[in-house]
This record gives C-alpha cells, sequence and structure tokens, in this order.
C-alpha cells in the first residue's frame, strides 16, 4: 500500500538510506496513517546506531540515547530516530535490564506491544507488516505481539494500553490477550501512579470511555481504583436510578463533553454513595451527603494518582456542588455563582446533565428543564453585569481606608457584609451607595 509521509520524515528516512542504513516510520503514525487518522508524532526506527544518526543531522539532542533514541531537529520539529533494537530481560514490569542494538528490523518489530503498532512504513519497500497489523485494523481488534503474557510481563502499562487502543479506536480486545491481562493485572502495582494517569485519561477522554468497565471487567481497576469496584458492586434501590453506582456512572461518562477534567468529575461524582447508602422504612436507599464526602474521596484518589493541584480543585468543586438545586430566582443563582464560582457553573451544568441522563426516567423531563433554566438565569444575571464575585464590587479596600477605616480583620468583615448585601440586591452596587452603607457599618470601628 502507498503511504504519504511529511516531507520532513521523507528526508530523514533518504538521508539514512543514502549512507548505507536501513530506515522506516514505525509504530502508531503508521497506525494511524492506515486509519485514515493524522498522527500526533511521527517515529522513525533505523539501522544505523545513535552516534551514526547524529552524525548526519545538524541538530539533535540525546532524548533516550542509551534506549538508542536521538531526536533529529528539523524546521523546529522534533522526530524521534531509535536504532533497531531487543531488549533483554526484564526485571520490574516495564525496564529491560539491557537494551542490545540489532541489524535486523523484523526483532526490533517482535518487542512491540500490539500488532496494529508493529507495522514500518517507507516508500522504497513499502508496508512492512510481519504480524497481521493491517488485517487487525481492517478486524478491529487489539491483539498482542506474540505471546500475550509475554508482552505484559515486559511492561504491565501494556495491559491498560490495550483497554486504551480500544477505547480510542473503538477496537475489541481478542480472547487470548484479554485473558493475559486478567491473569496479569495484580501486576499493573509495579507501574508508576504517573503512567497509570495518563492512560486512564487518554480511556477516559476518547470516544468509547465506557471501556472502563473492561478494566473493571479484567481486574486492573482493582488495583489502582479499587474504589470503582466497590461503584460496581453496588445496586441503588431508588425511583431515580435504574442502574448501579457504577454503571450510572458509565452512562454519565457517554454523556459528557470527552473534556479531561468533565470526566474526571463525572467518574468520581458518587464514589462515596456505597459509604454514604441508607435505608428507609420503605427499603428505598438514599445517599444524604455522599457529594461533599464525594469530593472528600475524590481529592484523595486524584493525589494518589498524581493529578496536578488544579485538576484535583475543579474536579473536587464539580463533585461537592453536583446535586445542588438552589431555586430558579435571580438572588438564589447569583448565590449560587458566588459560592460555587462563575467560571465553574457552566461546567457544572454539563455535569447535572450528564448525571440526569444516567439516571432513570422518572421526573427525567422535569430535572433537564430546571437545568436549561438554571442556565438561562445564570445567563442573565451574567448579561445584566450584576455582581457575583468581589471583584465586581464598586467599592474595595482602599476606599474603605479612605474614609478612615484601619486595614484589618474588620475592614474584611466589612467588605463581607456589603458583598453579601449586593448578592441580595444587585442595585446597591454603586460606588455613591456602598460607601454610605460603609460609613453607617464603619462609624462603630472608626
Amino acid at each position: 500500500m502507498k503511504m504519504n509521509l511529511p516531507e520532513d520524515v521523507n528526508f530523514i528516512i533518504h538521508k539514512l538510506y543514502e549512507n548505507g542504513f536501513e530506515a522506516y516510520a514505525v509504530g502508531g503514525c503508521v497506525r494511524d496513517t492506515i486509519l485514515g487518522r493524522e498522527p500526533k508524532d511521527w517515529d522513525i526506527t533505523t539501522s544505523a546506531k545513535p552516534n551514526q544518526v547524529k552524525e548526519l543531522f545538524d541538530y539533535t539532542i540525546d532524548t533516550g540515547i542509551e534506549h538508542g533514541t536521538v531526536t533529529v531537529m528539523l524546521n523546529h520539529v522534533g522526530y524521534e530516530v531509535t536504532t533497531y533494537r531487543i531488549d533483554g530481560e526484564y526485571e520490574d514490569n516495564r525496564h529491560p535490564k539491557e537494551v542490545i542494538f540489532t541489524s535486523n528490523l523484523v526483532e526490533d518489530l517482535k518487542r512491540r506491544d500490539f500488532t496494529i503498532n508493529a507495522m514500518a512504513y517507507n516508500e522504497r519497500e513499502g508496508l512492512i507488516d510481519v504480524f497481521g497489523g493491517e488485517q487487525d485494523l481492517k478486524d478491529k481488534l487489539v491483539r498482542c505481539v506474540g505471546t500475550a503474557e509475554d508482552r505484559f510481563g515486559e511492561d504491565a502499562l501494556r495491559m491498560l494500553r490495550a483497554v486504551r487502543f480500544a477505547a480510542q479506536l473503538g477496537f475489541e480486545i481478542v480472547p487470548e490477550t484479554a485473558q493475559a491481562i486478567k491473569k496479569l493485572a495484580p501486576t499493573i502495582e509495579h507501574v508508576s501512579a504517573e503512567r497509570i494517569q495518563v492512560e486512564m485519561v487518554k480511556l477516559l477522554t476518547s470516544s468509547h470511555p465506557e471501556e472502563i468497565r473492561t478494566t473493571y471487567e479484567l481486574g486492573l481497576t482493582k488495583v489502582f481504583l479499587p474504589e470503582f469496584d466497590v461503584m460496581m458492586g453496588t445496586p441503588q434501590v431508588n425511583k431515580h436510578h435504574a442502574y448501579s453506582v457504577g454503571e450510572h456512572t458509565i452512562v454519565s461518562l457517554q454523556n459528557v463533553e470527552p473534556d479531561k477534567v468533565l470526566r474526571l468529575a463525572i467518574l468520581l461524582h458518587d464514589v462515596a454513595k456505597p459509604v454514604c447508602k441508607t435505608v428507609d422504612d420503605c427499603g428505598q436507599e438514599h445517599y444524604y451527603g455522599h457529594p461533599g464526602k464525594s469530593a472528600e474521596m475524590a481529592k484523595a484518589i486524584l493525589r494518589r494518582l498524581k493529578f496536578d493541584n488544579k485538576t484535583i480543585d475543579v474536579c473536587t468543586q464539580l463533585i461537592k456542588y453536583h446535586d445542588e438545586r438552589p431555586q430558579i430566582t435571580e438572588k438564589s443563582i447569583r448565590k449560587a455563582i458566588s459560592k460555587i464560582g462563575v467560571e465553574t457553573i457552566p461546567d457544572l451544568l454539563k455535569v447535572k446533565k450528564a448525571d440526569c441522563l444516567g439516571q432513570s426516567m422518572y421526573r427525567r423531563e422535569e430535572k433537564l428543564q430546571y437545568i436549561d433554566e438554571f442556565q438561562k438565569m445564570y445567563e442573565q444575571i451574567l448579561e445584566k453585569k450584576q455582581c457575583v464575585q468581589k471583584k465586581d464590587m464598586k467599592i474595595n479596600g482602599r476606599d474603605l481606608i479612605n474614609i478612615g477605616m484601619k486595614p484589618g480583620k474588620e475592614l474584611g468583615l466589612v467588605l463581607d457584609e456589603l458583598f453579601d448585601m449586593v448578592i441580595e440586591n444587585p442595585g446597591l452596587n454603586t460606588h455613591e451607595k456602598l460607601i454610605e452603607l460603609a460609613h453607617k457599618k464603619a462609624n462603630p470601628l472608626i
């Protein structure tokens, strides 16, 4: 088959050939090109040793020279060029004890994870596909190169990568590969939280986030996200629900856009339901206080998985308030905005809608209508430029100092009181009125 490689990729390959070496585009870029997808980057494999690659190109970076990788810079873009290699014995489910360079392309392809990632291409030789990757792409299958247990024994993260590729591509994991994952799932404990986080986010933000169910079925979440296993095993006996906590979460994931923060918030918005569950005299289950408790648990989980503080803060905010139902009045919505955050409300409404669409049909239309009315009222408040955060007030601490107040706690309390008054009555948000009110409140303090 004929593939169109970028000009710079062809230049690197031709330069290596001109100097007596083999070279091919390899891995994910070949897979994506066959699928008609735009590759995010282009990797090149070659028979040339790292120092030989460095001699041929003007600007290179020693990205991973001990593993044979040199980054060639062309037109401000980096292309990883890696020497054909054979990995030695693996000691820690990730790193080989040694890397042996080889002149045989097939030996290099043998060490790769899945058949769909073990194809190489150049314009001279065409597609090199010794493991049936092209056919697996046609059949929409994820299959290990060689023996699945060997591949997963080399790097346990490959088990989660298998599910991630299934999620991103809409593929199915072949039975023998799935069985190997099930058998070796406990070994993913040897993989760092940072690496697991990257694959989990790619899975969650894919077009098939429901594949998180597969990580549960194959025993992976039991190791790195045991809270999800508890959710999957927790039915919801309540008229508002049709699924277990876990299945409700999966359906909700499918009903929110593929944004990292939104999908993480949905994944964990009900994580505390199993621990908050109570049963009333009629046999109906309730989950009082679960939003706040879920936010606490989510914070601990996201920290464990090494997420950054900003992601953690926004996710936990969305989780904490996902069940908030202020009255649809300007005053109530203003108070909600000031409490939750003006930038957070749009995402909160997306979370609320996805949550609703993952529930039973009981009062669904009414719930969705409420969310729409909340959205309209929020937009109306912003259009009117009503004050919903302290920085929107027509007065500040310096103004209070200018009328004789001393800096300190009392000044802050007066500002808080004035803000509460403006939230109650936006008409008070003028410099003159606030100064007048401040004078009245400040007199005892001056």
